[in-house]
């Protein structure tokens, strides 16, 4: 009798590069980083939006390695990964800097709750984005009111969405100018910089994580898949496409917060 058996293939997942040589030019795009953060620490008040992620954390360090007057915030949107949070408080015992958070409106959040559950911001293109205004844009709306100007950590290398991003612009949705003073780093760029200067980052990185966000809405991506996959997967419906973002970083001069009807439950 032969007794047959099946095998898996083990998955790849993605995994951060590992880098020791400093990447070509990358001299270059450091000094520019430091000219655009002090750039925009002139527009007083400004304010520097932090997700936590690998490339704000590189720039959370310049920023306090190089005491830069620009105020951290971040958005605790209640759906933060534990490792998120852990890291949260990690990073403001290492660099001794408080990252300023901010919370959605507790009557909003009330509005949201009958629709707000996780399955449903699968089932429902029109509810994950009211999600990620009530929970995101709103309260970094309110964050961002009355500064000059404020700093990301956007690439063009993330997306085909942000390829066109520049160092400095108007931004016509908040009313401020923004700054993305590492528009230019690579991957290459962001890890080296991380392991030469031992910058803690999340631990999520390490299980396959290639952009983290709220934890319903983000997953680990494989080898092959681009970098931003992981982020609301389940509305991608072209492989080649990455249409993935919650709309802060959609520049749209209407744009006013409110302007979802928590009534309307048509799929968008």
């Amino acid at each position: 009798m032969t007794t047959s058996s099946s095998t898996t293939s083990s998955i790849a997942w993605y995994s951060p590069p590992r880098v020791t040589t400093e990447p070509v030019g990358f001299a270059a795009r450091l000094t520019e980083t430091i000219e655009l953060l002090n750039e925009a620490a002139t527009y007083t008040p400004c304010v520097f939006a932090h997700s936590l992620s690998a490339e704000d954390m590189v720039l959370f360090h310049l920023i306090a390695t190089h005491r830069i007057d620009v105020q951290s915030i971040a958005l605790d949107t209640g759906k933060l990964p534990t490792a998120t949070l852990e890291l949260w408080r990690r990073v403001e015992t290492i660099y001794s800097r408080r990252i300023e958070r901010r919370t959605p409106s507790g009557p909003r959040l009330a509005a949201l709750s009958d629709v707000d559950a996780d399955s449903q911001i699968y089932e429902s293109k029109h509810i994950r984005a009211l999600c990620c205004q009530i929970r995101k844009t709103e309260p970094l709306r309110l964050a961002l009111a009355g500064k000059r100007a404020w700093v990301t950590g956007l690439r063009r290398a993330q997306s085909a969405g942000r390829e066109t991003i520049e160092k400095n612009s108007f931004d016509v949705t908040f009313q401020l100018q923004k700054f993305s003073p590492i528009y230019l780093w690579s991957d290459e760029d962001i890890w080296y910089f991380i392991e030469k200067y031992e910058i803690p980052h999340s631990t999520l990185y390490a299980k396959g994580f290639a952009s983290i966000g709220c934890d319903p809405c983000t997953r680990p991506i494989r080898v092959n898949e681009h970098p931003r996959a992981g982020r609301w997967w389940w509305e991608q419906t072209d492989p080649n496409t990455i249409k993935s973002e919650c709309g802060i970083h959609v520049a749209n001069a209407n744009a006013q917060a409110g302007s979802l009807d928590l009534n309307d439950r048509t799929s968008l």
